[in-house]
């Protein structure tokens, strides 16, 4: 069988855990044993007792020597661990009254630790070492003489005080850790689905940026060609309606060649240099006088600015062409009336686009921000938004959408503010 690491994360906190549950049971019998040799009530072998005790001890400290050095911790280790408790478990009832010792049970904490937390191939293993063992006791072991003392004028089952006392261990043992145990495998199985999510989501990027790649190279040769028709032709014909109309296609080809560089440069920008930082104020400001020349049907306004200096925040092309995005997603559902907003505290810059528009439906409101999904119909291929969260995410922010009671859509995008800014 192999010997993986144990499905925890990190997997050394389930083994600190264990660490923890033997040195408090440690203590707990200790305190028992050198109550009963102070009493005087049971005749024990002491010095074995004492040799158990201080094996366990000495384990412990090993372990936890072992954990400090940042080794993985495995599956099978993990097991050892569980035997080690459960053969000093049998070996203390061996000397202190076998299967008659109220505290026999305590066979099924380890158990369930490995049930909570190891394959099952291993659980079933130390299951089959905890009925072995208790079978075991009850031929040899050595008897306790008595049980029951005398107090107060009458008997006190100590036996019974023993059972009561293993019980309220146990289940606070099982209860406090063991339950744990089993909240940060769930919690790490979550985090398993988010990153295969979102290697998901990075596998559709790449195939987007590289058809993009594609299309970039394969439409600079037509829109050259595009461009000196077009001068050709005005060069042919004198008709004012045709010069006008030949004008906006020069200045809607020239846009495009324009779109294409600027593409090319944001990706050599990427590839040298990341990221930079940059005033809030003046990144979006920058970037609201691009997309005005890219739309300049739009009609937009930006709202006052908060009081004091914008927060610095971490600006990339990427970013930049999420915010393009979103605006022109404002800009399709309805050009007239776009609000802008900035806002920022010490934390985060929230950056919020108000359009006026139909709002989003609310049969794709849930499915929005997935590939090729889009409410635009024909008119959009539904990358738009998906491209902008994954950006925006990529650098710890959000995207959120609100449909509004007077109609049209709210866009919220929350990015962190720069480290060691506020």
């Amino acid at each position: 069988m192999s010997v993986n690491t144990l499905a925890l994360s990190p997997s050394s906190q389930n083994l600190w855990r264990l660490v923890l549950i033997r040195l408090l049971v440690l203590l707990a019998q200790s305190v028992s044993v050198l109550a009963a040799y102070l009493s005087g009530w049971f005749p024990l072998p002491w010095t074995p007792l004492l040799a158990a005790l201080s094996v366990s001890a000495l384990v412990s400290i090993l372990t936890l020597l072992r954990l400090r050095t940042g080794w993985p911790v495995t599956s099978l280790e993990y097991a050892i661990q569980l035997l080690f408790d459960m053969v000093i478990h049998s070996v203390l009832l061996y000397y202190s009254g076998g299967p008659t010792n109220p505290f026999v049970s305590y066979y099924l904490v380890p158990l369930t630790i490995a049930a909570a937390t190891l394959p099952w191939f291993f659980t079933a293993v130390l299951a089959v070492v905890a009925v072995t063992s208790y079978s075991a006791l009850l031929v040899w072991y050595q008897p306790l003489t008595a049980f029951e003392i005398p107090m107060g004028g009458g008997l006190i089952n100590l036996h019974v005080i023993g059972m009561w006392l293993n019980f309220a261990m146990s289940a606070g043992l099982i209860s406090l850790f063991v339950v744990r145990m089993a909240d940060a495998l769930r919690q790490h199985a979550e985090r398993l689905a988010q990153r295969r999510e979102q290697s998901a989501r990075d596998a559709q990027l790449l195939g987007i940026a590289s058809v993009a790649a594609g299309a970039a190279h394969e439409l600079s040769t037509p829109l050259s060609t595009m461009s000196v028709l077009l001068k050709e032709i005005s060069k042919d014909y004198s008709d004012p309606q045709l010069q006008e109309d030949m004008a906006v296609l020069k200045e809607q080809v020239r846009l495009c060649k324009e779109s294409l560089q600027h593409m090319v440069r944001s990706a050599e920008s990427s590839r040298l240099q990341p990221e930079q930082s940059e005033s809030a104020d003046v990144w979006l400001r920058a970037l609201l006088e691009r997309w005005q020349l890219m739309r300049p049907e739009a009609a937009w306004q930006w709202l006052p600015l908060p009081e004091g200096p914008a927060p610095v925040m971490r600006a990339t092309p990427e970013l930049g062409q999420a915010v393009l995005n979103l605006l022109n997603n404002a800009a399709d559902a309805c050009p007239d009336n776009i609000q802008i907003s900035l806002h920022w505290d010490a934390q985060q810059v929230i950056l919020r686009i108000r359009d006026h528009g139909p709002g989003v439906p609310l049969h794709i409101a849930e499915q929005l921000g997935t590939a090729f999904v889009t409410t635009k119909g024909k008119k959009g291929f539904g990358l738009g938004l998906f491209l902008s969260q994954a950006a925006v995410e990529r650098l710890g922010g959000s995207v959120r959408l609100f449909n509004q009671d007077g109609g049209g859509t709210l866009t919220e995008v929350q990015l962190p503010v720069a480290a060691g800014e506020n």
